[in-house]
């Protein structure tokens, strides 16, 4: 999907051809299109396979007149049960040239369509670097935006845990827990592309931009900070029921086993009185089913107080 949109009386508006100074977006592009981007628009060739590569990194790569800046941007999906929250990352190209911005993303994402929506204020297409460090604030805060999901999910999943010990909570902590590492990685390879855009070799900056990519700085380290939290406090989460769910598969297993001592009992004394010899003390029924009795009992006492029947 092709579009194109310009600033317009201080709004967003969706236009039918490119034009200097636009925004081009592109997601899912098809043959068709890639073949407008780099014929007509003269788009790096090169540039556009690496946007449509999923497992490409954040870096920044110049060509002439052309900047390429991948960014990886977290997504939330629903699995098909409707009811569980995946998070992720994917990268998305931001392709800086002369004439105007192209954004490349492999599927449609909350930030682009916040920004073709004119739900962000004070966007101007033709401002392409101010455009541009907005984005990655934009990036940087839906980051933030979803750790604290995350934290809010862990709670609620912990809270489970402690009434109903069951498979999906745990399974659901472990997902999240797997979301941090992505969330994690993804960061700390933007800051690195970002304090290469810092350094104002790439993309010529102003005081005025150097400000607002400061600014996008501390956001995404506050991010990775928040992350590591996250992380750590997850990960003893996962401990500590581990620890639990161990500690009561113990007790289960030592409460089996003093049953099991004790309901041996009688097949010791039926057997021994059912043995066809001579010479037993008083052998009679009675008295098998009153030994027993007492045997199960003293045995019982005795495992309570050691405090293996609990």
């Amino acid at each position: 999907m092709l579009n194109y949109y310009k600033t317009i009386e201080n709004r967003i508006v969706k236009i039918d051809r490119v034009e200097n100074g636009c925004w081009v977006s592109v997601i899912a592009p098809s043959e068709e299109e890639i073949r407008i981007l780099v014929d007509e628009m003269q788009i790096d060739p090169g540039f556009v396979r690496a946007a449509l590569d999923e497992e490409e990194a954040s870096r920044v790569d110049s060509d002439d007149d052309n900047t390429l800046i991948i960014v990886d941007v977290p997504i939330a999906e629903k699995e098909t049960d409707d009811t569980t929250v995946v998070f992720s990352t994917m990268p998305m190209a931001i392709i800086y040239t002369p004439q105007y911005l192209v954004t490349i993303s492999l599927k449609p994402n909350s930030i682009i369509d916040e920004f073709s929506n004119g739900i962000i204020k004070n966007l101007h297409t033709a401002q392409k670097t101010q455009f541009l460090l907005k984005m990655l604030l934009r990036i940087a805060n839906r980051f933030l935006q979803y750790l604290k999901q995350i934290d809010k999910l862990s709670d609620t999943t912990e809270s489970l845990l402690h009434k109903l010990m069951r498979n999906k909570e745990i399974i659901q902590l472990l997902g999240l827990e797997k979301s941090l590492v992505y969330f994690s990685t993804s960061l700390k390879s933007n800051e690195v592309t970002l304090e290469k855009i810092m350094r104002g070799r790439i993309i010529k900056l102003y005081e005025e931009d150097e400000d607002l990519l400061g600014d996008v700085i501390i956001e995404i380290k506050q991010a990775i900070e928040m992350c590591s939290i996250y992380s750590n406090i997850l990960s003893g989460t996962m401990d500590a029921f581990a620890s639990i769910i161990s500690n009561n598969l113990n007790i289960v297993m030592k409460t089996l086993t003093s049953l099991t001592i004790i309901m041996t009992i009688p097949n010791i004394i039926f057997g021994m009185y059912g043995m066809n010899v001579s010479g037993l003390p008083s052998p009679t029924f009675l008295t098998s089913i009153v030994a027993t009795v007492l045997l199960m009992a003293v045995t019982a006492l005795i495992l309570s107080r050691k405090g293996l029947l609990k």
